[in-house]
């Protein structure tokens, strides 16, 4: 059995002794039930901070504590799980103090729940073996821990509406992906605006893109097309992607908006 499903099964074997619900104790530790769910079931990583703060609130008497060494080896080891031409933009991101994303035809994957990722990957072509899947879902779920890391980055998306009528995995699956874009949008530095379908303007037709700020260094963007990876990090092509971001984010709905917007969409479910 790996580290993290062992440290998993250990949880939720302390949560039930201490007959505790997912959402009550993710309350306690100011985490959702499903990131819960996740970490029980071995598929998302327990940071340390979160097995110290565990630790007492399930009477684990340092037994969460004790399991911290062995669960910061195995984040070492994860990192390499990665495909080898996505590593360099994984370390990056993972460092990063802020992050924007444009999505022109997918959620990003920060955003996407694990029923929606698991589609992704399982509708592939050519297909991905059962075990590849796992291993993807549980890296790109782990890569969403830049949301809990503190002091926070600043995040920002650009989303164009038509992504959030594809309803990938079907109705259930997608409403819950919506609703997981309303609850990471509440977090006080992520801001999530739509780009409405009908703007008659576009400053980028082209594909999407990130941009991230490592601590310390200068703005760097990402492409990807095709299976085809770019990391940029020409200051003269990074200002030109950057700007385009930035008249995006003047044309589309605010947050509040856009919040509004994502809400009526889940409610036609």
């Amino acid at each position: 059995m790996g580290v993290f499903a062992m440290v998993g099964r250990q949880l939720k074997l302390l949560r039930e002794r201490a007959g505790l619900s997912q959402s009550e104790f993710g309350a306690l530790v100011r985490y959702g039930p499903d990131h819960i769910s996740a970490m029980e079931r071995g598929v998302r990583t327990p940071r340390p901070d979160f097995l110290v703060k565990a630790d007492p609130i399930l009477n684990a008497n340092g037994l969460l504590i004790a399991v911290i060494p062995g669960v910061e080896d195995a984040m070492r080891r994860a990192r390499t799980r990665h495909p080898e031409w996505y590593r360099d933009h994984a370390e990056t991101e993972a460092q990063a103090v802020e992050l924007h994303h444009y999505c022109n035809n997918a959620v990003q994957g920060l955003l996407q729940t694990e029923a929606h990722a698991r589609v992704v990957f399982a509708k592939r072509r050519p297909f991905l073996s059962e075990e590849i899947i796992e291993k993807r879902v549980a890296d790109r779920l782990s890569r969403q821990q830049v949301f809990e890391r503190w002091p926070a980055p600043i995040v920002s998306y650009v989303i164009e509406e038509a992504v959030l009528d594809r309803p990938i995995g079907g109705s259930r699956v997608h409403a819950d992906q919506l609703r997981h874009l309303l609850t990471i949008g509440d977090r006080q530095n992520v801001e999530i605006q739509v780009m409405p379908t009908q703007v008659e303007e576009h400053t980028n037709p082209d594909s999407a893109f990130n941009l991230l700020v490592p601590k310390g260094q200068a703005q760097v963007a990402y492409l990807e097309a095709q299976g085809h990876p770019q990391l940029i990090t020409d200051r003269d092509e990074v200002r030109k992607i950057a700007d385009r971001y930035g008249i995006m984010r003047a044309m589309v709905l605010t947050p509040k908006q856009s919040r509004a917007l994502i809400a009526e969409k889940v409610d036609k479910l």
